[in-house]
């Protein structure tokens, strides 16, 4: 009876298998359906939408760093510029002490009015020098018309030979004193011809030197080249600072851009001008900040690495390399929400149009560039102009253009 039992217990065991084996056979092609369906939905993604796009995470915002270094060594009298202080462009923020290039300054002024009239008194000289010149020639005429005088009495014995040769030695003294005279004048125009008091190579030396100590002076007092924000400010009140010490930086937040780094295999179809879309980690994917393609590195990061790769060994391994792109950002997307330096981006190009250039032609004008420094050019030349106004004098027009009849009594 217990055989029969058992028997009787193992008979649905084949019923209970064949449904199992039926529930795995439906749970498979379902899994199978679902791959199948997720192969063809992304095979329609990648070829409709994802092939048309490149993106990557490993992007940063980069800009200048303009760094404030003086231009002449002094002693620090005031710091006008915090970290994080917005700053305009021409705005001092740093002071040097001005006491030496001060007094160099006035010696200059001083040296530079002595010199013009100095010069004034040679262009006065030539006057005088003609008036001799005529002076002598006058004399000579009258020494031999007196020699001429005694030449034709001599014959009848009213003029002794004594008083002839008298006669004769005063016509060579005055005419060896009008060759000096001539002499003298030659030389005096030698130093003005072709020249007025202002081009005087004597003047412009002087004046040359004071627009050089006039610089001196200027840049004891230190300008914000461009307008930002100060950055890793160093400079203390009452250090000695060296020409090219770096004082601080300005960072110029409305110039940033975004380098993002893809690997080798993503830039294939990337070109010069594709539009971009990138949102920031500062501000979430809320806000969508869009750009174009700038241009691209001209090399790798490993390449301008410190201590570039050595791949000429035996044990060499093969890296996925990445290029730096730059993307240049929206103006108006940035004055909304301004961006920092080292800020992460997430950075997505769109690849459809591939009729741009592989790479950038370099700007005709520099990018970067400031006029705040030529301003003290033109107060230099302004300075100058003024001492050499002021020592002229009234008749100095009058002095420099009496040069030429002196030229032609001289001729």
């Amino acid at each position: 009876m217990s055989d029969n039992q058992q028997g009787a217990a193992a008979q649905p065991a084949p019923a209970a298998a064949t449904g199992n084996n039926g529930k795995r056979k439906r749970m498979m092609l379902t899994l199978s359906a679902v791959i199948i369906v997720a192969a063809i939905g992304y095979g329609l993604y990648w070829g409709l939408y994802a092939r048309y796009y490149e993106s990557t995470d490993d992007a940063y915002v980069s800009g200048n760093v303009v760094q404030i270094t003086p231009q002449v060594g002094g002693t620090v009298t005031g710091v006008n510029a915090d970290d994080t202080q917005m700053v305009q462009a021409g705005q001092t923020l740093v002071q040097l002490d001005q006491a030496d290039s001060r007094v160099a300054l006035l010696q200059a002024e001083a040296n530079l009015a002595q010199t013009v009239r100095q010069v004034r008194t040679l262009y006065v000289d030539n006057q005088a020098l003609a008036a001799t010149v005529a002076m002598r020639e006058a004399d000579l005429a009258k020494a031999r018309a007196d020699l001429q005088r005694r030449e034709i009495a001599m014959p009848s014995g009213a003029v002794s030979r004594e008083e002839l040769g008298h006669a004769q030695d005063a016509v060579k003294t005055v005419e060896a004193a009008l060759a000096v005279a001539r002499s003298q004048l030659m030389s005096n125009h030698a130093l003005t011809d072709k020249t007025t008091v202002a081009t005087h190579p004597q003047v412009r030396q002087a004046a040359d030197k004071l627009r050089a100590v006039y610089l001196d002076y200027a840049r004891t007092s230190i300008p914000a080249p461009v307008a930002g924000y100060v950055a890793k400010r160093a400079v203390q009140v009452g250090q000695r600072v060296a020409p090219g010490t770096p004082l601080m930086a300005i960072v110029p937040l409305n110039q940033v851009w975004v380098d993002a780094n893809f690997k080798e295999v993503q830039i294939a179809h990337m070109r010069v001008g594709q539009p971009v879309e990138m949102t920031a980690d500062v501000y979430g994917s809320s806000v969508k900040f869009h750009g174009t393609v700038a241009g691209f590195s001209a090399g790798t990061g490993s390449a301008f690495s410190l201590l570039p790769a050595q791949n000429a060994t035996g044990n060499w391994i093969k890296v996925v390399q990445r290029l730096p792109v730059r993307i240049a950002l929206d103006p108006k997307e940035l004055a909304k929400h301004p961006l920092r330096i080292g800020l992460s981006m997430q950075v997505e190009v769109d690849v459809h149009n591939t009729k741009g250039k592989a790479l950038g032609n370099a700007p005709a004008m520099p990018t970067y560039q400031t006029d705040v420094f030529e301003k003290i050019g033109h107060q230099a030349d302004a300075i100058v102009a003024r001492i050499i106004e002021d020592n002229l004098g009234a008749h100095a027009s009058a002095d420099e253009s009496s040069d030429k009849p002196a030229k032609a009594k001289l001729l």
